[in-house]
């Protein structure tokens, strides 16, 4: 793989740039970005764009990290659905042994049609269950109840009770610990709406072990999502590790500890200079991430439950879009490109950045500009980036939004009653389509007019 030029972006495996063709001994300057052994042009031919493109062998790759990291202590990874829920995905992940993270009934629906198994498997989450998404839980046998208030934990007791089942509940705790993210996904404060302050915990699990249909079984954190700084898990270990010892001392057989997820990727390249390390690989990121948690947990012999999400889904997967048009304000350039906030919201929610690279290019070509790519929406928040740095594109240029698979798909929307993007699964040479492109029909489909 070869780095083209100063604004094109390295991510291997998954997504590199190869030769795009050779002639006799004298190499070609043309480039052509791939998914796998998949050339990405091709792809954006047969299925269209906007389109999602995913590599099944980056996903198995970042899941198996996790579990050599983890392999010192009993754990089970359990992926948070709401990165990335695609059928295919999670079908992918539980033939290999991967539990999931659920936040609605929704959710777990689409688990137990990847694969019914998977129940036992299973972690519901989230501060607003419903009596229908408790019944549904308790019916399919999942694995833990995280429970983040008082009213919560007597309606899940009444719906168990009412089903003559025992629900396994921990408590998620609000450690108040401040993780370095954006505050709209940090969760661990006690400003945050998520779960139940650390001093009035163990007055509720003595109400939770009086109530015969439930049955205490861990402890449950969560602190936010996007976090780079692994001592933060560190700081919430510790008081979990206290709570847990506590907790047994007044006769709770605590045998889980949910970590929750929350462990950061890098969406903008870090590049090396006498100042600035690289980035190190995602094993040690991982590893370290591991002794975190694991160390203030190890005396507890505890059965560890993993939630990552992002970590594994965003750096599997790029949006495709091509360039519509190109124009000029003034001394503003504009990209418009066919892909908008309804197909990657991160831009416009979090001013999240996102490398964008040009799926074609020519090593002998040097020329870049400074432009904003934006989408079609009606709106003036409806970009995917800001003053940014790019090769010089033409129209009908295809380029690819790099880290796309988390929270992509996931969040889109049908504003402007636009359809939804197409989603390709990649192992190897072989592409299959594994959420077709919606259509006007699809779209009205659940409507009723009026004659």
């Amino acid at each position: 793989m070869i780095r083209p030029v100063r604004t094109q972006p390295e991510r291997p495996p998954a997504f590199s740039y190869h030769p795009a063709s050779t002639s006799g001994s004298n190499k070609s300057s043309k480039y052509a970005m791939y998914c796998e052994q998949s050339l990405l042009t091709r792809l954006a031919k047969r299925y269209g764009t906007p389109l999602y493109v995913y590599s099944a062998a980056m996903l198995r790759q970042r899941a198996t990290a996790f579990d050599r990291a983890f392999r010192a202590v009993p754990h089970t990874l359990c992926y948070s659905v709401k990165a990335n829920s695609n059928l295919s995905i999670l079908r992918l992940l539980s033939r290999m042994g991967c539990g999931f993270d659920v936040v609605s009934g929704g959710e777990l629906e689409r688990v137990l049609i990847a694969n019914r198994s998977a129940a036992g498997r299973v972690v519901f989450s989230g501060v607003g269950k419903s009596r229908e998404e408790m019944q549904a839980a308790l019916k399919a046998g999942i694995l833990l109840f995280n429970v983040e208030s008082e009213s919560e934990l007597m309606t899940l007791a009444e719906c168990a009770a009412k089903l003559k089942k025992i629900a396994p509940v921990a408590l998620r705790v609000n450690p108040d610990v401040p993780a370095e993210t954006h505050p709209y996904i940090s969760t661990g404060l006690h400003q945050h709406k998520f779960g139940i302050p650390v001093p009035q915990s163990r007055s509720l699990y003595r109400a939770a072990n009086q109530a015969k249909s439930l049955q205490v079984a861990g402890v449950s954190v969560h602190i936010g999502s996007q976090i780079t700084d692994v001592t933060t898990f560190a700081e919430a270990m510790e008081l979990v590790a206290a709570l847990v010892t506590d907790l047994r001392r007044d006769g709770h057989a605590i045998r889980y500890v949910d970590a929750g997820g929350g462990l950061g990727i890098t969406y903008q390249e870090k590049r090396q200079s006498a100042k600035h390390k690289a980035e190190p690989e995602f094993a040690q990121k991982v590893a370290a991430y591991a002794n975190s948690v694991i160390g203030p947990l190890r005396h507890l012999k505890v059965h560890l439950l993993l939630e990552p999400g992002r970590s594994i889904a965003g750096p599997a997967g790029v949006l495709l879009t091509r360039v519509l048009y190109r124009k000029t304000n003034g001394r503003k350039k504009f990209v418009v490109v066919d892909a908008a906030m309804t197909d990657l919201l991160r831009p416009s929610l979090y001013d999240a950045y996102h490398e964008i690279a040009v799926v074609e290019i020519d090593r002998r070509s040097r020329e870049t500009e400074t432009v904003d790519v934006v989408g079609p929406v009606c709106e003036s928040g409806d970009f995917l980036a800001r003053a940014r740095e790019l090769p010089t594109t033409r129209e009908g240029d295809l380029l690819a939004v790099l880290d796309a698979g988390a929270y992509g798909m996931a969040l889109a929307s049908n504003y402007n009653t636009r359809p939804r993007p197409a989603e390709v699964l990649v192992e190897g040479e072989s592409a299959r389509l594994v959420r077709r492109r919606e259509t006007m029909p699809d779209m009205l489909a659940t409507e009723s007019s009026l004659r």
